[in-house]
C-alpha cells in the first residue's frame, strides 16, 4: 500500500517519511487510535516505502519488486500477528495458520475493525494473540532478511495478546535483531502491558476529518456530495462506519429494531416480552451483543444530545432521527450517566465471558427503573 492510497493524516505520513529520510527509523513503533482511521493502513504504508528499492519522494513507487509484493502482502521481510479463534481446524492456532484469509481480507477491505475480521472468519467466540504465538515470532525474527533493508512485524492489536505472549516478548521489543522494525496498532493501548508500552515510540492517530471521508466515499461510490457529507458526519472520523452507514446494511437495521423494541418494552415494563427479547438476543454470537451494546450507546447519547437542543453534535441517520424525536425526552441529566454505565458495564462483562442471558435481562431490568426517572 502507497501513502497515497491512505485517507487523510497527510502530517502523520510526513511525520514517517522524514523519519526514513533522517535515518531515524525507531524499532518498535505504536499506532494507536480509535478503529477505522486507516492505522494498519499508514503501517502498511511505512513498511512498503522503508523497503521500497525507488522511492519516489513522499511515496513508494509502487512498481519496484519489493513493492509488487508489498501490494500483495506476500512480502518475505513483511510479518503479521493478529487476534485469531480455536476450531476443530485450529486447535492451537497462531496467526499462520489463518494467513491466506488474512491476505484475502485485508486485500479486499482495506478499512476493517475487529468484528468485521472475526465475521470473515466466521467465528461465534472472542479472539486472542495466544501464547504460543511468541515462540513464531522468535523463531521469524532470529533468521536474517531475506531480501530486504528490515524486516517488519506488524502486530495487529496487542492488547488482544496472551499476557504469557506479552511477557515473552519483551526482551525482544526491546533489544531485537538488527534491521527489525515492530509496528504495533492498537485501537485500545491503556490495555496493553506497559511494559510494552514503555518499549515502544508512540503515535497517536487521530480520527479521520470529515472533509476527507466524505472525498473518500464519493472516490468509492455513486453518491451525490452532499450525501458524502452526512454519512461523513455521522461516521465520526471512522470511515469503516461510513462505509457501513452507506450501505445502510442488514446488521445496522437489525440494531436499530433492537433497541426500538428494548426501550418501548422496557418503558411499558413488559416482563415476558423482554424475556423473549433477552432469548433472541442471547441466541447471536458474542461479537453481535458486543457491536449492539456499543450501537445502543451511541444512540443513548445520541438522545441525549436531541435532548439538550445540541442540534450540532447530533449524529443521526433520518430512521434514528424520526425515532429519538419522540424518545430523547426519556434520555435526561436525571439518567443518562447510568444507562451509559450499564451499557458499558454490559460490554465489559460479555469480554470476561459473563453469561449473555443473565447480562442482557439485568440490563433490561436496569433500563425499566432508569427509564422513569
Amino acid at each position: 500500500m502507497k501513502f497515497n492510497e491512505v485517507i487523510g493524516h497527510e502530517r502523520i505520513k510526513q511525520h514517517l517519511v522524514n523519519m526514513v529520510k533522517e535515518n531515524r527509523v525507531s524499532h518498535a513503533q505504536l499506532f494507536c487510535g480509535p478503529e477505522g482511521v486507516g492505522k494498519v493502513n499508514l503501517a502498511l504504508a511505512f513498511a512498503q516505502y522503508l523497503n521500497c528499492l525507488n522511492r519516489q519522494g513522499d511515496d513508494s513507487c509502487g512498481e519496484c519488486a519489493s513493492c509488487v509484493k508489498y501490494a500483495k502482502l506476500i512480502h518475505p521481510d513483511l510479518h503479521f500477528v493478529f487476534p485469531v479463534v480455536k476450531s476443530t481446524k485450529h486447535k492451537n492456532p497462531v496467526s499462520d495458520s489463518y494467513l491466506s484469509e488474512w491476505r484475502q481480507f485485508v486485500l479486499n477491505e482495506p478499512y476493517f475493525n475487529i468484528h468485521q475480521w472475526f465475521n470473515f472468519l466466521d467465528a461465534d467466540k472472542q479472539g486472542l494473540i495466544y501464547s504460543q504465538e511468541s515462540q513464531g515470532i522468535i523463531k521469524k525474527l532470529s533468521l536474517k532478511t531475506f531480501e530486504a533493508k528490515y524486516k517488519v512485524m506488524i502486530i495487529w492489536l496487542p492488547e488482544k495478546m496472551h499476557v504469557a505472549a506479552a511477557n515473552k516478548l519483551l526482551k525482544l521489543l526491546e533489544e531485537p535483531p538488527v534491521g527489525t522494525v515492530f509496528l504495533l496498532v492498537s485501537d485500545d493501548p491503556n490495555e496493553i502491558l506497559g511494559t510494552i508500552q514503555s518499549r515502544a515510540q508512540r503515535l497517536n492517530i487521530s480520527a479521520l476529518e470529515i472533509t476527507h471521508i466524505a472525498q473518500a466515499l464519493k472516490k468509492e461510490y455513486d453518491l451525490s456530495q452532499e450525501e458524502c457529507e452526512r454519512f461523513a458526519k455521522l461516521s465520526v472520523g471512522n470511515y469503516v462506519a461510513a462505509k457501513e452507514i452507506v450501505g445502510q446494511g442488514e446488521e445496522r437495521a437489525y440494531f436499530f429494531d433492537k433497541f426500538v423494541n428494548m426501550m418501548r418494552l422496557a418503558y411499558g415494563r413488559k416482563l415476558f416480552e423482554l424475556i423473549d427479547w433477552c432469548d433472541d438476543m442471547n441466541r447471536q454470537s458474542k461479537e453481535r451483543q458486543k457491536n449492539f451494546f456499543e450501537f445502543a450507546l451511541r444512540l443513548v447519547r445520541e438522545n441525549f444530545m436531541m435532548n439538550i437542543q445540541e442540534e450540532e453534535l447530533l449524529y443521526l441517520t433520518p430512521e434514528e432521527e424520526n425515532f429519538s424525536t419522540r424518545f430523547s425526552p426519556f434520555i435526561n441529566d436525571g439518567n443518562i450517566l447510568q444507562l451509559s454505565e450499564e451499557f458499558s458495564l454490559a460490554h465489559s462483562h460479555l469480554e470476561q465471558n459473563g453469561n449473555a442471558r443473565i447480562i442482557l435481562m439485568d440490563l433490561c431490568l436496569k433500563i425499566i427503573m432508569l427509564l422513569k426517572q
